[in-house]
């Protein structure tokens, strides 16, 4: 969840570039991270790994570094960009509005392990874990998960395989 918003001419808002990863390993099933909002603890949520971009790095990159800061795992395979999406939602006390990216990407290694040096002291106070979902655990689940669609979205990579081009998502705004 590193990286500032892009700063924006004029009354327009502020927009993070973000790189998300669709991470699943030997077994299809796909590596999710546990938020919640500092302020309240009991308001939780499931998401991909990732965040915005720093600096000139390219998103590819910031999706490889973000995996690597969150979960520890660094052997993966990226594959194509999956999907696009705006959101807009409130978290710590202030608005983010994010144009997130959300790349395909293969791993053999199953045993996650975050680096918590790694981490802002933002992610420190609103992460409380990860865990590996099949689809049909996805598809059965009444916890909130981002992007909404998530378990629909796994469903028809596992079943058709990647995009020939990127899919643009609806937006969606808290």
């Amino acid at each position: 969840m590193t990286g500032g918003p892009e700063a924006a001419s004029g009354p327009e808002l502020l927009r993070r570039r973000v790189a998300r990863i669709v991470l699943l390993d030997p077994d299809d099933r796909i590596l999710l991270l546990h938020g919640y909002e500092p302020k309240d603890p009991d308001l939780t949520w499931w998401f991909t790994p990732g965040g915005g971009l720093e600096g000139g790095e390219t998103r590819e990159e910031a999706a490889l570094r973000e995996l690597a800061e969150e979960t520890g795992i660094t052997e993966v395979d990226l594959g194509p960009v999956l999907w696009k999406r705006y959101c807009s939602f409130p978290f710590d006390g202030r608005r983010w509005d994010q144009d997130e990216w959300y790349y395909l990407a293969r791993t053999r290694g199953t045993e996650p392990a975050p680096r918590p040096q790694a981490l802002t002291e933002l992610e420190t106070r609103s992460l409380a874990g990860l865990r590996w979902w099949t689809s049909a655990e996805l598809s059965a689940a009444r916890e909130t998960v981002y992007p909404t669609r998530l378990a629909e979205l796994l469903q028809a990579l596992l079943d058709e395989g990647p995009p020939r081009a990127p899919v643009v998502l609806a937006p969606e705004i808290v």
